[in-house]
């Protein structure tokens, strides 16, 4: 039994589905939008590339489990417990981006992202993460924003420092990869962050 919060909640439940998932613009030409069936091979590929592979360990091995992924995503978006994006440049996948684990008492939810071997070095997670980051301190109505990536993982420190989030802290050994625990650093961004 949960007992009830004595503060409002940070985000009223309903305020997120009250429209579709939006679509975001981002710089470079990025558009950000929800998951489409059509997308599930880009999302098999993906998954076979071995710096994706060595960072995400929740990865589809077929398209059914890919389909039954984005049916779950949608789902997501209507319970407000999460949403996740398509990144793409002139119609192609390049990148994922996700809020997840949505706390709307308080206002928080978490970041992750993944981008293609072509699109690498040219900013687009950076880019989609300011995107997705400005929707969700704004319209979106969260407070806090928080991701967490393995000390290890120097390509996603940097994007998470290029988009605007802190480094907080280092919390040890606190994900399971396929070589073992790593240390992961704890980045966040607050609205009204520069």
């Amino acid at each position: 039994m949960r007992f009830p919060v004595s503060t409002p909640p940070a985000v009223p439940a309903g305020t997120l589905t009250t429209g579709p998932q939006p679509t975001l613009p981002a710089e470079g030409g990025l558009v950000l939008r929800p998951w489409a069936d059509g997308d599930a091979p880009a999302v098999l590929a993906a998954y076979q590339d071995p710096e994706i592979r060595r960072w995400h360990t929740r990865r589809p091995a077929s398209p059914e489990q890919v389909l039954q992924w984005f049916a779950h995503l949608r789902r997501s978006w209507q319970e407000e417990t999460g949403a996740s994006w398509a990144v793409t440049r002139d119609g192609a996948v390049v990148g994922r981006m996700v809020l997840g684990g949505f706390n709307l008492d308080d206002g928080e939810a978490g970041c992750a992202y993944w981008v293609v071997p072509a699109a690498r070095g040219a900013g687009v997670a950076s880019g989609a993460l300011r995107a997705v980051s400005a929707w969700a301190l704004g319209d979106g109505r969260l407070h806090r924003l928080w991701l967490d990536h393995s000390t290890g993982n120097v390509a996603s420190c940097r994007v998470a420092v290029k988009a605007g989030f802190r480094l907080e802290g280092t919390k040890r050994s606190a994900a399971v990869h396929d070589d073992g625990r790593h240390d992961m650093h704890l980045h966040a961004r607050v609205r009204g962050d520069a």
